[in-house]
């Protein structure tokens, strides 16, 4: 009787034990990925760039929900031959949240909320800028293997406020607010869409 009350036992608290790791999920899962754009346009003899570079880090924090921070970097300039006619350097720093629901298998809907700052100054005039908003960007990840997933998603909702303090002059702030997920009412496409890969360890 004994023999068979310990076998129960155990029986009992390996179930328990594996309903546990499966209620974990991506729990405890860190992840990496980014959002990288390099960017130039000519007009005549001048010529524009306009790179930039995010990568971001998260981490699971419980089954469905992940929080993320990205640190980049933005830098644009115009030069017409030799000559410099425009150049700025932004610090970019982005947090963000996601929940996850799952579809059907490996594809999973995501609701995003970021939160970017960016601090810039313009390296000719000395002037110095700021912004802080609030993104909310649905989107949907399809989980390729252990290690790899690819997303999609786009911007719905965003609102911010940006400063522009010159070297000479008072400062000016601006407020923006955009509810549209469409670029503009005249092409209809959809804003902000990015497309990417995350990478899991």
């Amino acid at each position: 009787m004994k023999t068979i009350l310990l076998v129960a036992a155990v029986a009992i608290m390996s179930l328990t034990v594996n309903a546990q790791e499966k209620s974990k999920g991506l729990q405890g899962i860190w992840w990496a990925a980014g959002q990288v754009s390099f960017g130039s346009s000519e007009t005549g003899t001048a010529k524009s760039t306009n790179n930039m570079i995010l990568p971001i880090v998260g981490t699971f924090i419980s089954p469905s929900v992940t929080v993320a921070l990205g640190i980049g970097n933005i830098n644009s300039k115009t030069k017409d031959g030799s000559t410099t006619l425009a150049e700025s350097n932004t610090f970019v720093i982005k947090p963000l949240a996601r929940k996850y629901w799952n579809v059907s298998g490996g594809l999973f809907f995501f609701g995003q909320a970021a939160l970017p700052v960016m601090m810039g100054k313009d390296k000719i005039t000395d002037d110095k800028t700021s912004s802080v908003a609030l993104e909310l960007a649905p989107g949907f990840d399809y989980v390729i293997n252990k290690w790899l997933t690819v997303e999609t998603s786009f911007t719905v909702f965003n609102v911010g406020s940006s400063t522009t303090t010159p070297k000479v002059g008072e400062k000016t702030t601006n407020f923006n607010f955009n509810a549209n997920p469409m670029n503009s009412v005249g092409d209809r496409k959809i804003g902000d869409l990015q497309v990417g890969v995350k990478f899991l360890f």
